[in-house]
């Protein structure tokens, strides 16, 4: 499938409010793996997202409230987020309103991450109570059982693709709301960065990585991103690559 990228703008009707919600400004999905389940959609951290049979697809509607979305939080991004996606045809991805921001659908059915997966490749929550199963690209049921830690992570099998220009230069600062120290990278190519709490690409896009030298996780990013590592899901930013 083409990747592609998705602005959140509207959204049909609303879901029953969960608690704590917590609302990211970019997710990413991804057609991977985990444990046995192949294909499934996971998140930019690797954790598997689930479908609901209690829950409808047409219409799509969340019926997962109160201790239901403690134990399964509906996966939310915020009103003006982004998704980025990854092997999923962008026809398959929609919203339904929740909780101040809107909650992904995949093939219609609201998704959501299970509270006991602790570990990327996790895929506890398949097939409990015999009504939650990790979601397929299309929305479907995935197949096979559980995963342990240790088990296969999903893999990217393609790059989502920003709609903006490549950044021409990064500037990456110690703290939140672009505070304290800074360091400005340029490319193209990879750069090691010391910093992780937010980042500028005067209105281009680029894509920052946990590890060093473009190792490990990793996430695209537009514009200014005031809170990094809480606006991009990843445990921390220790590389940017720059695109020609």
């Amino acid at each position: 499938m083409k990747a592609g990228d998705l602005s959140v703008a509207a959204a049909p009707a609303a879901a029953a409010a969960a608690p704590k919600p917590v609302l990211r400004k970019w997710v990413q999905l991804s057609a991977g793996s985990a444990g046995d389940l192949d294909p499934v959609v996971v998140n930019g951290k690797k954790f598997t997202l689930y479908r609901f049979d209690k829950d409808s697809s047409d219409p799509s509607r969340s019926n997962c409230t109160g201790d239901c979305a403690t134990t399964w939080p509906p996966y939310l991004v915020a009103r003006g987020g982004r998704i980025f996606i990854d092997g999923i045809d962008k026809s398959k991805i929609g919203f339904i309103e929740r909780d101040g921001g809107f909650q992904v659908t995949v093939g219609g059915w609201p998704v959501y991450l299970f509270s006991k997966d602790t570990a990327p490749g996790d895929a506890k929550g398949q097939g409990v109570g015999g009504t939650w199963f990790g979601v397929t690209p299309d929305g479907g049921k995935a197949q096979g059982g559980g995963s342990s830690p240790g088990g296969r992570t999903a893999q990217p099998s393609q790059e989502a693709s920003p709609t903006s220009d490549p950044a021409d230069n990064v500037t990456v600062f110690a703290k939140p709301d672009f505070l304290d120290a800074s360091q400005s990278v340029s490319g193209p190519g990879c750069q090691n960065v010391r910093f992780d709490g937010s980042l500028q690409t005067g209105g281009g896009f680029a894509k920052v990585w946990e590890g060093p030298d473009c190792t490990g996780d990793s996430k695209f990013v537009e514009g200014d991103v005031p809170d990094l590592l809480g606006d991009t899901d990843l445990r921390g930013v220790s590389s940017v690559r720059i695109f020609d």
